[in-house]
């Protein structure tokens, strides 16, 4: 039996991945750290409302098998660059650190498609930053999914996010940019489970995140 850490696990992808890792015979604890309650409530599930900027009051907490990070946040809600990088690398980074400190083997990433630390975007530049930090700790095994568009039930409406989706599903149905297709978003919290069992590290990159979903 094995115990999972969680971050992120308010958002579309760790809903999901909460709710599957429940599921999941294979755990038999889950300890998700969030900044806010998801709801959900569940024998095998610790959830800590934690202050990610004082790590001294969670860091006990990062201790189990595997690392599921799926935190993250927008431009348009976090309002800032700068608030956003604290979110999307900061954060995770610090988790990972921990985490590996405190002898956590495995490690499941959700990245993004074209992270780069080399970028001149912004966004996929950040992506790109954390993939690297993390990749230099020593975890025995790394996983890193960079995953194309998400589709799935958010609690928040996002009506361009709606619309590139529209938009690209239409492209899919003519035949065109397969390799682009969107994942929903509980495909790719069943990609991040069965990544941790893969016993490798790697890197999936759009298509080749389906090949993690079974």
């Amino acid at each position: 039996m094995k115990k999972a850490i969680v971050i992120g696990g308010t958002g579309m992808v760790g809903l999901q991945l909460v709710k599957q890792l429940i599921e999941d015979k294979k755990y038999d604890e889950i300890i998700s750290l969030v900044r806010r309650s998801s709801g959900m409530n569940n024998p095998k599930l610790q959830e800590k409302i934690i202050n990610f900027d004082q790590p001294e009051s969670w860091s006990n907490l990062v201790t189990g098998d595997v690392l599921f990070s799926t935190l993250g946040t927008t431009i348009a809600q976090a309002k800032t660059k700068g608030a956003q990088f604290k979110v999307d690398y900061t954060y995770q980074f610090i988790v990972a650190e921990t985490a590996v400190k405190n002898g956590v083997g495995t490690y499941v990433l959700i990245s993004s498609a074209g992270a780069n630390s080399k970028s001149r975007v912004f966004y996929t530049n950040m992506k790109g930053k954390l993939e690297d930090a993390v990749q230099a700790l020593s975890f025995k095994q790394i996983t890193i999914i960079r995953p194309g568009q998400l589709a799935g039930n958010r609690t928040e409406y996002r009506k361009s996010e709606k619309i590139a989706l529209s938009i690209m599903y239409f492209i899919n149905k003519l035949g065109f940019m397969k390799r682009y297709r969107p994942i929903q978003a509980s495909q790719l919290a069943q990609a991040m489970i069965n990544a941790a069992e893969n016993k490798n590290s790697g890197i999936y990159s759009l298509d080749k995140v389906f090949e993690l979903v079974k």
